[in-house]
């Protein structure tokens, strides 16, 4: 695949690292890797910064000044593109799902230093009300460009498609049965289906779906086929894919989107103790409970090799620090 063909900007330090995480592989009994995507470097990192530089790319191409985007309050997503639009000196307009907050924490934050500007939008995390803005900014002389939800378009696709490039370029030498990663709005999922085949990967891929969506037009599971299916024709190729082929486990959904239990706080707890690294509440830390639970009933054979992709976040921990029990993990038996 020619990526030259795709206008692309440098936003993060790539290749992000591939480390073995040894005490928490021998308190669970299976060797567990971690593909380190909070150190993209972009606003405290995370996954998004990928998928943005090749988003922001095609925005500057088309010579846009202004990025609308959406997200819920904490959105990593929406955290990252601020700090890439005041890299780039674009103008930035995020909508956020919720009410303003008396005091913003944890993404929010950020997001108000990125000197980005918010509309509070209720309801409506998804951006449901970027066409009216669009339009507003528009009729102001400025030349907008969207980044859809999450940046799960065929551009955000390709840039994991490039990631999975990059995972067997580093991976020579091991043989991960398994690669597990947090599954929201789809196109890391798409990307990593994609790149999967283009590279000839062997490891099973098993998204954990975050957010139970039943208000989309199309389930999420038809979505990511499609996605990827999308991306393969915009990069040139004719793979198309199957459901049979798409792992997305609805296990772990606990209470909904955004709502922290007692398995992402045993997560998130057991990897900072044994590891020292830092899950976010929303996604990653869901995603890893869904490993640790997998490996416990015996879903994952003990003894396997597998990879879990941390896709970032760790920001938004500060404004969960009422749901977080930080008894958790330290004395608890495995």
């Amino acid at each position: 695949m020619d990526y030259q063909q795709f206008p692309k900007v440098d936003l993060g330090f790539f290749p992000t690292p591939l480390v073995k995480l040894p005490r928490l592989s021998q308190a669970l009994g299976c060797e567990i890797w971690m593909k380190r995507d909070d150190m993209t470097g972009l606003a405290f990192g995370g996954n998004k910064t990928r998928k943005l530089e090749y988003i922001l790319g095609d925005a500057l191409a088309k010579g846009c000044d202004t990025i609308i985007t959406a997200g819920a309050a904490q959105s990593n997503h929406c955290r990252q593109t601020a700090a890439a639009a005041a890299q780039l000196n674009l103008e930035c307009h995020l909508i956020l799902g919720g009410e303003q907050p008396d005091k913003a924490q944890g993404n929010l934050l950020l997001d108000n230093l990125f000197g980005c500007h918010i509309h509070w939008a209720g309801e409506n995390r998804k951006g449901e009300d970027i066409p009216a803005l669009y339009q507003s900014l528009q009729a102001e002389g400025k030349r907008p460009y969207i980044v859809p939800y999450g940046g799960s378009n065929e551009l955000g696709a390709l840039a994991f498609v490039n990631a999975v490039k990059e995972l067997a370029e580093q991976s020579r030498g091991l043989a991960f049965s398994r690669l597990i990663f947090a599954s929201s709005s789809g196109g890391t999922h798409a990307g990593l289906m994609l790149g999967k085949r283009l590279f000839n990967q062997a490891f099973e891929l098993i998204g954990i779906n975050i957010d139970k969506d039943e208000s989309a037009d199309l389930p999420f599971d038809a979505q990511i086929l499609e996605l990827a299916r999308k991306t393969a024709v915009m990069a040139g190729s004719t793979e198309t894919f199957s459901p049979r082929e798409l792992i997305l486990n609805p296990n772990y959904l606990g209470e909904g989107y955004g709502i922290v239990g007692s398995r992402e706080n045993e997560a998130i707890a057991l990897t900072a103790q044994l590891e020292g690294i830092l899950l976010d509440p929303v996604y990653t830390g869901r995603a890893m409970a869904g490993l640790i639970d997998m490996i416990r009933t015996g879903a994952i054979s003990r003894g396997e090799q597998v990879l879990f992709w941390h896709t970032g976040g760790a920001p938004s921990l500060f404004a969960y620090t009422e749901q977080l029990d930080l008894t958790q993990g330290k004395n608890q038996p495995i």
